[in-house]
């Protein structure tokens, strides 16, 4: 028997997701210790309380709550909206798939608008359905017109993200409302609504047809727990509590999402130092003449990368990469469309950006 004639028609084709690497490989490659700035991680890491809760817990051999019942309701507390609007998952990333999934029939289609988050063609390709793609506009802004003129009786879901990965900037309330009466499902991906406090969590409950994600990744410093989740329609909701794997979020996660619960000045705080360094990194790489930097609502600055005399052909973004990448400081270099000329910086520690400029200052 060959396995391969068995699989399904599309999935052995389909490109994988293109991760980053753990820190503990990047360190052994370069031989010493590295500045991490390609993977949009809290530098600060998690709450100390966190560490502590970890520590105390008493019950790892002890299957996790499948209904989610006392971190939904911590939720709810957070967000200000009810626990029957929210469901938790395996990294935000789980509910993007669970949402595709529920209503996804082979060949529906997905409007996607690139440049933007990789898991979204990755998770349409694993369920089945066919990514449409909608370009942004030259300033990274959505192109709503664009969106309704690719409109189609296979559409069923249509994917932003805001703040947008890896461009930093936001969607307008209007223009997810813009979308939202398009009749089809709307997910909205504020993955770093901590950096921007700009959300539409609150429109959700008066639009049957309106998901917001979110993560504790990014802000509490997690993505090495891995629990995210979506505020949706309670309809929604009840089924993709019903779609989850019971046990979807660890009990490590749990305890580690409830103890930053209870921490949030000290969360706060960092996520305060990160926006500052965000605008003191975005300042110097401005004075580079040779790079651009985006402005950013996230944790991160695109910058794009500008051809000098002497570059010997080839993307001017990818030799910047190696360089920095073989000094020891990593930032994200995407060979795609309209970004093969970007690097995308993580906002890190103030010594961070320190390295970093003075790297680059030594390439011009």
């Amino acid at each position: 028997m060959d396995a391969e004639e068995l699989i399904r028609p599309g999935l052995a084709a389909m490109e994988g997701y293109a991760a980053i690497e753990p820190i503990e490989v990047l360190e052994e490659r370069v031989g010493k210790r590295i500045v991490k700035l390609d993977g949009n991680e809290n530098p600060y890491a998690c709450s100390p309380k966190v560490y502590q809760a970890l520590a105390d817990y008493s019950y790892y051999h002890i299957y996790p709550d499948p209904s989610q019942g006392v971190l939904r309701e911590a939720l709810e507390q957070y967000t200000g909206l009810g626990r029957e609007h929210i469901v938790c998952g395996n990294g935000s990333d789980e509910i993007i798939d669970l949402v595709l999934r529920l209503f996804l029939r082979h060949g529906d289609e997905v409007i996607n608008c690139p440049p933007t988050f990789g898991m979204y063609p990755f998770c349409t390709g694993v369920c089945g359905g066919e990514l449409v793609d909608v370009p942004r506009k030259e300033n990274f802004g959505i192109d709503v017109s664009a969106v309704r003129e690719a409109l189609s009786d296979r559409t069923k879901v249509i994917l932003v993200a805001s703040p947008n990965n890896p461009t930093g900037n936001t969607v307008s309330e209007r223009e997810v409302m813009e979308l939202v009466d398009m009749g089809r499902i709307v997910v909205v991906d504020e993955a770093y609504f901590e950096f921007s406090n700009m959300t539409v969590g609150e429109f959700v409950p008066q639009h049957q047809n309106l998901v917001v994600l979110r993560t504790f990744s990014k802000w509490a410093g997690l993505a090495g727990l891995r629990v995210g989740y979506g505020i949706c329609p309670t309809e929604i909701a009840k089924y993709l509590l019903k779609l989850k794997p019971p046990y979807n979020v660890n009990v490590a996660a749990e305890v580690a999402v409830l103890a930053s619960l209870a921490d949030l000045d000290y969360l706060r705080a960092n996520t305060a130092k990160i926006t500052a360094e965000r605008e003191r990194l975005f300042a110097k790489l401005n004075e580079l003449e040779w790079l651009r930097p985006y402005p950013s609502e996230a944790n991160f600055i695109l910058c794009s990368i500008r051809s000098r005399s002497g570059d010997s052909g080839g993307s001017p973004a990818k030799r910047v990469w190696h360089r920095l990448s073989a000094a020891g400081i990593f930032v994200r270099y995407y060979n795609s469309p309209r970004l093969e000329d970007c690097l995308r910086i993580s906002v890190g520690r103030p010594e961070d950006t320190d390295v970093l400029i003075e790297a680059l200052k030594g390439m011009g």
